[in-house]
């Protein structure tokens, strides 16, 4: 059964919300998640924890789009420690790079673990959360990979 997602959070930056550290992440119950938020110049590194599915995902939708807000150019995601995604999941993220790409951010993934990678690199989506180029992000459409 899936359990949703309740971060711990508390206010590290104007905007920004934490988790209270690592300890909360390392028991998680299958269908949780947790973030934690650090503000690094004018990005604000997100770390993402546990497993991201449709019950956590709706639940990071806020806090996620409440750090973006408090960025000036975007956010770093840190996937390292997902132990799972899904689509749904994946979903959470492409909507929240949509969202930067409207406002002139970019959303970077930085980091991530085999589960993340391999449904990034089957979906042919791994690009589309690169740094930006010299000339700013790029809004390519998501196209599926060729086998």
């Amino acid at each position: 059964m899936q359990h949703p997602s309740h971060p711990a959070r508390t206010r590290t930056a104007p905007g920004v919300p934490c988790t209270r550290g690592h300890a909360a992440a390392k028991h998680l119950a299958p269908g949780r998640a947790v973030t934690s938020y650090a503000t690094s110049g004018d990005r604000v590194r997100v770390t993402v924890r546990g497993e991201l599915d449709l019950v956590s995902g709706n639940r990071l939708r806020g806090p996620l789009g409440e750090a973006l807000t408090a960025s000036t150019t975007g956010l770093d995601l840190d996937l390292s420690e997902l132990a799972f995604c899904d689509c749904a999941g994946l979903t959470v993220l492409m909507e929240l790079r949509l969202r930067a790409l409207s406002r002139g951010k970019t959303v970077v993934i930085r980091r991530s673990g085999a589960a993340t990678d391999r449904l990034l690199r089957l979906l042919g989506a791994q690009d589309l959360f690169s740094p930006p180029g010299p000339h700013g992000p790029s809004p390519r459409p998501l196209t599926p990979a060729t086998a």
